[in-house]
């Protein structure tokens, strides 16, 4: 039997028309040239709340991005239906590089990474002083995968009416991480969003922490008052908070010159499966020169490792050496509730 291509030159050939209507199939996409810049404030099951100039639309991903997903902070070029009115959608075209990525896992062993945030300049990482205790592990996965992503980290201390924080600030004094100390009545007046606010002006700020911290409290102080959230309370028999934040979402700061920050859910671990021990050292600029005589592969936490010879000789703060090697025994052990 004789087959004939798409372009038979009998001219007693008839074609049969396409059944799903009679445009041909094309590979070629559109380019899109109209589309319109806009940020992703939240996502919730397909659905993505994204600010256009100064409208709030919703979008959804076009097919041509296949499995790309966008996330909370990301730059899209959408096109569609732009007006914002109720019952509209639009349609996110193209992911725009990202400056930033802040990742995690549910666990070290797992190789699922999630994107938590993109674009993000710095992390907060909120703990509490007490009620819930405070967990210096958690701290020091947090600050793992800030600086595996670029991240400036600025540690939030609340609840200092119930325990001092002098412990918990000696044990990162060697990191020079920026640091706030807050009390509970100072979440509730203000003062503490003051005292935050002049670290988040002009930036976009993820923040984390465990249920219960006061991450979410923090965050609606500092945010124009229709634009809060549900609080919770924490359990007096576990300590542990209710999850009232179940999805991150981009909120602007009141009274600011483009800064936003990112509330996240609570979260009880933190995995850090995706993070390369070798890029932690990056996070340590003073002791990277060290490092230079160091054997091939080195892990910075081995007899071998030229770093203890360096560090003895003056070239930098002991302490700075046990902060690096803090950091990468929390990435390698796995730590749980």
């Amino acid at each position: 039997m004789r087959r004939y291509g798409k372009n038979p030159d009998e001219d007693d050939i008839r074609v049969r028309p396409n059944r799903k209507g009679n445009r041909p199939r094309t590979n070629i996409r559109p380019k899109h040239e109209d589309a319109s810049e806009g940020m992703v404030l939240t996502v919730d099951r397909g659905r993505l709340t994204c600010l256009v100039e100064d409208r709030t639309i919703t979008a959804m991903k076009a097919r041509e991005l296949g499995r790309k997903a966008a996330v909370v902070g990301d730059r899209v070029m959408i096109v569609g239906d732009l007006s914002g009115a109720k019952d509209t959608l639009a349609r996110i075209v193209r992911i725009q590089e990202r400056s930033s990525v802040l990742r995690r896992t549910a666990d070290d062993d797992d190789p699922f990474e999630r994107v938590i945030v993109a674009n993000a300049d710095q992390l907060a990482i909120v703990t509490a002083l007490a009620d819930p205790e405070p967990r210096p592990r958690l701290i020091d996965r947090c600050l793992v995968a800030a600086y595996d992503a670029g991240l400036t980290p600025l540690l939030v201390l609340t609840k200092s009416d119930l325990a001092p924080a002098d412990e918990l600030l000696e044990m990162y004094g060697a990191l020079g991480v920026p640091y706030v100390v807050t009390s509970r009545e100072e979440l509730y007046n203000g003062d503490a969003a003051d005292r935050v606010r002049e670290h988040l002006d002009g930036k976009v700020t993820a923040f984390v922490g465990h249920s219960g911290v006061g991450k979410t409290t923090l965050v609606n102080a500092l945010v124009p008052e229709d634009r809060r959230r549900v609080t919770g309370h924490v359990n007096a028999v576990t300590g542990r908070g209710r999850h009232t934040t179940t999805s991150a979402l981009a909120l602007p700061l009141a009274s600011s010159d483009g800064g936003w920050v990112i509330d996240t859910p609570g979260v009880r671990s933190f995995g850090l499966h995706h993070v390369e021990p070798s890029r932690v050292i990056l996070a340590f600029p003073d002791l990277v020169p060290g490092t230079e005589n160091c054997p091939r592969a080195c892990s910075h936490d081995e007899a071998e490792c030229a770093l203890d010879a360096w560090v003895e000789e003056g070239h930098a703060d002991p302490a700075r050496l046990y902060s690096l090697r803090r950091l990468l025994a929390t990435r390698e052990r796995h730590e749980g509730d």
